[in-house]
């Protein structure tokens, strides 16, 4: 039965299935009132019957805060721990408070596109202007809440599919220079030799700070001079760490320097030191960088970057940010000539038209040397006068 209908007083109570909730299972209702006669009633109803199982108001009686809630319950668990906890602070600060209470079936698209300039305009803290990528962020979370809406049936059509966010300026990066390099890896051993190796990795290797965070001593290959990624260090809603897989959920060996070697090796030494004085023995599921004396604990990213900072800003290097270092790998391999598909490797990315995307106007150099390379040869085997 798809709906029915009884007397309440001088009225009639008309009521509609729509469907099972999504995340409780429970049976829900659209319920209507009307005055008139039973039989006007009756048209009445089969009239609402036939617009709920068209879907067209089947979010009658749903706000979008419910279904920006309920699919971030029942998509939470796909997402990565970090991506969860901002998308859960984005829906609490932003997309609740503005739009929690609309009711789903009456949100329309400049209804979003005015949300998005309001966020644009003083959505931040203390009012400061909210930056495009968080508005496009907040955008996302809309845009595939009302699409598992429209799966549901709990509306018909994705009001966010022809919004419009604003767009995102790409950034220009600007690599610090090798002698600044230099001043942050030795600033940092005089503070904290630990901290010291893990920028110089952070510098030679590109690799993600979660991705050196997540490293353990079987991952070093001391005779071969390589490590193998194969794990990050995120960190959940309450702060914990959790060892999750790559960004692209691959791993990859990467060969070490000679100076990043020993840099390795000597942190070992400090390491195994440690885990001595406390009458225990360092093992190789151990974390290579670590806050107890075994390895129990990993470094957690956020502590390492508010540690680089602290170093960064007494040094005087403002506007270097731990994450430049693996744009300082990259850049400057992509300078000296390395493959492009070699960086791609060394960086983590899932291809090297990535890479290209993120560092091709740093080919400029390579390009001229190349059109120098194939001019001189033409030259060399043009006739003599």
């Amino acid at each position: 039965m798809r709906g029915h209908l009884r007397q309440r007083g001088e009225a009639w109570e008309l009521r509609a299935f729509v469907g099972r909730d999504p995340v409780s299972g429970r049976k829900k209702y659209l319920t209507r009132t009307f005055h008139g006669t039973k039989r006007a009633a009756e048209s009445e109803l089969s009239k609402l019957v036939a617009e709920v199982l068209s879907g067209g108001l089947a979010a009658q009686d749903t706000t979008v805060g419910d279904l920006v809630e309920r699919w971030f319950a029942a998509a939470e668990r796909d997402l990565s721990p970090s991506t969860a906890r901002g998308y859960e602070r984005l829906i609490r600060t932003h997309i609740v408070p503005a739009l929690g209470a609309v009711p789903l079936s009456r949100l329309r698209t400049p209804q979003l596109d005015s949300f998005y300039g309001k966020l644009r305009e003083n959505g931040g803290a203390n009012g400061r202007p909210l930056s495009p990528a968080s508005v496009r962020q907040v955008h996302a979370i809309v845009r595939r809440a009302l699409s598992q809406g429209v799966r549901w049936g709990w509306i018909t059509t994705n009001p966010a599919a022809n919004a419009s966010p604003p767009r995102i300026r790409r950034t220009e990066i600007r690599p610090p220079e090798p002698a600044d390099v230099v001043r942050l890896v030795s600033g940092a051993e005089e503070v904290n030799p630990d901290l010291g190796c893990f920028l110089r990795l952070s510098a030679t290797t590109g690799a993600r700070r979660g991705e050196l965070c997540g490293l353990r001593w079987r991952d070093v290959d001391f005779s071969a001079g390589s490590l193998t990624i194969s794990t990050s260090i995120v960190e959940d809603s309450r702060g914990i760490a959790i060892v999750k897989d790559t960004k692209t959920h691959a791993a990859r060996r990467i060969a070490l320097d000679p100076v990043s070697l020993e840099a390795l090796a000597a942190h070992r030494r400090r390491a195994e030191s440690r885990a001595l004085a406390c009458s225990e023995q360092l093992g190789e599921t151990g974390f290579v960088f670590s806050q107890s004396p075994i390895g129990e604990r990993p470094w957690v990213p956020n502590d390492v970057t508010k540690a680089f900072a602290a170093v960064r800003d007494r040094l005087g290097l403002d506007g270097v940010r731990l994450h430049d270092l693996r744009h300082f790998a990259a850049t400057r391999m992509l300078g000296a000539g390395v493959p492009v598909r070699t960086v791609s490797g060394r960086l983590g990315h899932s291809n090297a038209a990535t890479t290209l995307g993120v560092y091709g106007h740093f080919l400029e150099a390579s390009d001229r040397d190349a059109a120098a390379t194939l001019g001189s040869l033409l030259d060399a085997a043009a006739p003599q006068s």
